[in-house]
């Protein structure tokens, strides 16, 4: 009787293992086979974005996420296996982007993220999937800046973290009053309420800020070109394999049509005309 129980105890033990083993003991692995990752269905992707520039990275107040960025990171995670119930959109400020990555807080970042030297000595890049320009937004009635040169002794705002203000600081018009404050919006309040004379990031971003239904009619962007902005989607430094899947699948989104419905549906409403997509070159 002694051995009976023991046989049926072993019994069980073994299905239990077999179970557990079918079950799948680590839910972050694909499941099916490993080495066709690039269409295997993971759990999740966690990706950064903007949650405050319309056209580009929005968060709505019903909860959903709009714009081209938004567009764009669909579109790649579905080519690294993920359906849009799998991504969930971090909110990554510009100040914040590096640290998201190098903690592992994100996979990647879609969120208007200018490619330069001094972001990838801490970052890869994929890309670029988008060339914007700087540029000036101001009161619609506002005529006496129409140059970056015009800013001297008046105040301009932008985002913490952004490489707008200080090329405009620097290079542009030394003598801007600087005001840098932790999101666009907060920046074009300032504008309306004449706490500020300007703002200036990409053309792209200010255009979806002066289309917005409640801004028609308040805001002009000025027409310059102050810089080649070129958005790359960021990731954690030496994920090669990673870099070469979302440069392939940002390849794929320009080649199938799906970038320029992107643009139109993001950028047309606006006015704005975006440049043609540029030639994917980091990591090569």
């Amino acid at each position: 009787m002694k051995l009976s129980k023991v046989g049926a105890a072993a019994a069980i033990a073994v299905a239990l293992a077999l179970t557990a083993t079918a079950c799948g003991g680590d839910s972050d692995k694909p499941a099916g086979d490993a080495s066709s990752s690039a269409g295997a269905k993971k759990d999740k992707i966690v990706i950064g974005i903007k949650f405050d520039q319309p056209g580009v990275g929005l968060k709505t107040p019903d909860g959903k996420f709009t714009g081209f960025d938004v567009d764009v990171a669909t579109y790649v995670a579905k080519e690294l296996g993920y359906t849009p119930e799998q991504i969930e959109f971090k909110q990554a400020v510009s100040a914040e982007r590096e640290n998201l990555i190098a903690n592992g807080d994100v996979k990647l970042v879609v969120a208007s993220y200018s490619i330069n030297d001094k972001r990838k000595a801490k970052v890869d890049f994929a890309g670029p999937y988008f060339l914007a320009h700087q540029d000036l937004l101001v009161r619609a009635d506002d005529t006496s800046i129409t140059k970056a040169e015009d800013l001297n002794k008046k105040k301009l705002c932008s985002v913490t973290g952004s490489t707008s203000a200080q090329n405009v600081k620097t290079k542009l018009a030394p003598e801007a009053d600087l005001l840098e404050l932790g999101g666009y919006s907060e920046c074009l309040t300032g504008l309306e309420n004449k706490k500020v004379d300007a703002l200036t990031t990409d053309n792209s971003i200010l255009a979806g800020y002066a289309a917005q239904d409640k801004n028609k009619g308040k805001f002009k962007l000025v027409g310059l070109s102050l810089s080649n902005e070129n958005y790359g989607i960021g990731l954690k430094k030496g994920d090669k394999e990673l870099q070469t899947k979302v440069n392939a699948a940002i390849k794929k989104m320009e080649a199938d049509g799906a970038w320029a419905k992107a643009v139109e549906k993001n950028f047309g409403p606006s006015g704005y005309k975006a440049e043609p997509a540029p030639a994917v070159t980091e990591g090569s």
